[in-house]
């Protein structure tokens, strides 16, 4: 994928692997639902796993806490307000890595500035 220019986003399994794979890459942002401090990341952005719609409904729920988590990590990138970062690491439980894959496949706006890494 060396011609899409969206800014992938890579799923890890524990603080040890996101250790790693800060010293393997570029500047980094860290997406989590962890409250511990990370370091390493030129952004972090937190977000809570919360429960959508008891039938996922988007016209009730509306976008995904992952998604707007998202928005708020290319946001902060593109006016400056954070350093720049080429990649996403997201660290957290199994519900926040569903709701940030869930976004990375179906909210139309994540899909145009992130692609699974």
């Amino acid at each position: 994928m060396a011609n899409d220019p969206r800014i992938p986003v890579t799923f890890l399994a524990s603080e040890d692997a996101l250790a790693s794979w800060f010293g393997a890459g570029g500047p980094t942002a860290l997406l989590t639902d962890s409250g511990s401090p990370v370091t390493g990341a030129v952004a972090t952005e937190r977000f809570e796993a919360r429960a959508l719609h008891r039938f996922g409904c988007t016209c009730c729920a509306g976008r995904s806490a992952a998604a707007v988590a998202l928005d708020r990590l290319f946001q902060g990138r593109a006016r400056g307000r954070s350093p720049w970062f080429d990649r996403v690491a997201v660290l957290g439980t199994d519900a926040a890595r569903d709701q940030v894959a869930e976004a990375l496949h179906g909210d139309a706006l994540t899909l145009a500035r992130f692609r699974p890494g």
